[in-house]
């Protein structure tokens, strides 16, 4: 076989592989694509859920929670609260000197 004829085989065999490493990067690609998309539509499901339940009632207890839960944390040092319109804002100091869990 003549060094051109090799060199030609060589060169077409390189380019089917480059074909084929193509075909399947955008195969992944498109795989990819197509998770996001679920992925996505998962997300605004789950949404669409959580705002339907959501009421007033439920948003002030999560705020209850999470002033208590940072009332309760290590690094406080004092935590305000506000309150009903026209009230006065709430403070609360954490007990000073007492060990917290």
């Amino acid at each position: 076989m003549s060094d051109t004829l090799q060199a030609a085989i060589q060169n077409r065999l390189k380019t089917e592989q480059e074909n084929q490493q193509m075909k399947f990067v955008l195969e992944k690609e498109r795989q990819e694509a197509e998770r996001k998309r679920i992925e996505a539509r998962g997300i605004a499901d789950s949404q669409k859920i959580i705002s339907a339940g959501l009421t007033n009632q439920v948003l002030q207890l999560r705020a209850i929670e999470a002033t208590e839960k940072l009332a309760q944390s290590n690094n406080s040092k004092l935590v305000i609260i506000g309150s009903e319109k026209g009230g006065m804002p709430i403070m609360i100091q954490p007990e000073i000197g007492t060990s917290k869990p």
